[in-house]
């Protein structure tokens, strides 16, 4: 059986005047994509008035907690103790968000609590992955 883990998290979108505006947004994890985690964003807070998600490996937010990790659309890294950026990448434009470090850290936690790390299912990810490209081919 199939589990999802949702936490609640508030961001801080950084401005390009250097202001810091709070975002509610949701941290996803999914038994079913053991490799990904999901940054939900209201639609309140996007520009095109929809929910947005950003999907990434877990395995880029371990790294980014503890040291600058990521390339192409999504980069993270901490700052200082108490906090960690993540910046997204779109044809739309850059976002830049800050985090409380002690959150990612609980999220991540809790994920490994539904998968294990290093216990995911490759075999099964590939299987879905190509069932989702190729149907009933």
């Amino acid at each position: 059986m199939d589990t999802t883990l949702e936490q609640p998290v508030r961001a801080r979108l950084i401005t390009a005047e250097d202001q810091a505006l709070p975002v509610p947004a949701t941290l996803r994890y999914d038994s079913a994509d053991p490799f990904a985690v999901h940054v939900d964003f209201p639609p309140e807070v996007s520009l095109a008035g929809e929910p947005v998600t950003w999907t990434f490996g877990r395995g880029l937010l371990e790294q980014g907690v503890d040291g600058p990790a990521g390339s192409g659309d999504v980069h993270i890294w901490p700052c200082g103790q108490a906090r960690t950026v993540m910046e997204f990448h779109s044809p739309l434009g850059m976002a830049l968000l800050q985090f409380d470090t002690a959150a990612l850290r609980r999220f991540l936690l809790r994920s490994y609590a539904v998968v294990a790390r290093g216990g995911e299912d490759v075999a099964g990810a590939v299987d879905r992955g190509l069932q989702a490209l190729l149907g009933n081919v």
